[in-house]
């Protein structure tokens, strides 16, 4: 396997976010629905974009849904979010072994770009594709095609890393290898079902598995 393109989600894959998207959907949630939504209800809402959890909750008030929610999500953001162990000097060393790397989100890439800057990532990402970059969202393969076409890349040598189901399907949507990490708030029989290629326990598994750890 000949890897030198490594496409990462964001959330819940390279920053922990799980608590930060938790607690804008309950705040959210609680503010239209009070009293109907649950924690379980908020993690099964991560990975679609907003738009599509919130039309399930109230077709008619969506846009505004988004902002209450985009709003929270600001204002919490630098206090909720904390980085998963092994992902910094996994990615900084991808990064100087020259692999071409890209995130693919579906947040806004104003939000990524918080996130990447608050952990330090941003400086090893030359390529964020967010939400707003692409009409299809994934797992459609489009926001992987346009990371792709950005790095100068193509999927023969490329790979898809995330923490969702959308991810690995975008991946397989595309034709590329795909790798869920272990530490999904999904859990462990969950990931199980979205049969990817890899799991990693830890982010630098996936130093092995590009063939890093030979050179």
């Amino acid at each position: 396997m000949n890897i030198d393109t490594l496409l990462f989600d964001l959330d819940g894959t390279l920053i922990n976010t799980n608590e930060l998207i938790i607690a804008s959907f309950l705040h959210t949630l609680e503010h239209y629905k009070p009293g109907e939504y649950t924690r379980e209800h908020a993690i099964e809402f991560i990975g679609p974009p907003l738009r599509d959890s919130f039309e399930s909750v109230d077709a008619t008030r969506v846009d505004e849904m988004i902002q209450t929610y985009r709003t929270f999500n600001h204002e919490k953001h630098d206090e909720l979010v904390t980085e998963y162990e092994g992902v910094y000097e996994t990615i900084e060393r991808l990064h100087k072994e020259g692999y071409k790397l890209a995130i693919v989100t579906t947040k806004i890439r104003e939000t990524a770009l918080m996130g990447l800057k608050l952990t330090g990532l941003d400086q090893f990402f030359d390529v964020v594709i967010g939400l707003d970059d692409v009409t299809k969202a994934k797992p459609d393969p489009e926001p992987l095609e346009k990371a792709l076409a950005a790095l100068g890349s193509t999927k023969e040598s490329a790979m898809m890393i995330g923490d969702s189901l959308f991810d690995v399907e975008a991946g397989k949507n595309l034709g590329v290898p795909t790798a869920v990490v272990g530490w999904s708030i999904k859990g462990p029989e969950k990931i199980k079902t979205f049969e990817a290629d890899y799991t990693l326990s830890n982010m630098r598994d996936l130093l092995a598995i590009v063939g890093v750890d030979s050179k």
